[in-house]
């Protein structure tokens, strides 16, 4: 993590990558566990922990809060892993991951972190260029 200002976009896109890649992770495991009785799915939600730290400071603008990171901590932006037994299972065996939910979860955060990595190179790009 870049300590400067001019690298606060980045610092949270960093962080949003690295949710990504754990929840790509997840998904990757619930899928190896669907025919395992009693598993119970495993998800990743960095997007409300994102949305519950901006929301400490409501007065300001996001482009702000994000811009001076203003309330927010990227400590507290370490995204977990949880197991999400409030989806009930209507299978015989418990299991509660859907094959059909789960590659799409895959396919879409596969996409979610190519656009992450993307956006994290270009905005190098923008400072090597304001350097250069």
């Amino acid at each position: 993590m870049i300590t400067s200002g001019a690298f606060n976009y980045i610092n949270i896109l960093d962080k949003a990558a690295d949710a990504s890649w754990l929840r790509e992770s997840a998904i990757t495991n619930n899928l190896a566990n669907v025919d395992t009785p009693g598993y119970k799915r495993q998800e990743v939600d960095f997007e409300g922990l994102l949305e519950r730290e901006l929301r400490k400071s409501k007065y300001i603008t996001l482009d702000e809060k994000v811009k001076d990171l203003q309330g927010v901590h990227l400590n507290h932006l370490n995204a977990t892993t949880y197991t999400d037994s409030a989806n009930y299972s209507y299978r015989l065996d418990r299991n509660n991951v859907d094959i059909d939910t789960e590659e799409v979860e895959l396919a879409s955060e596969q996409i979610r972190y190519s656009a992450l990595t993307d956006s994290i190179d270009q905005e190098f790009s923008r400072l090597k260029s304001v350097m250069g």
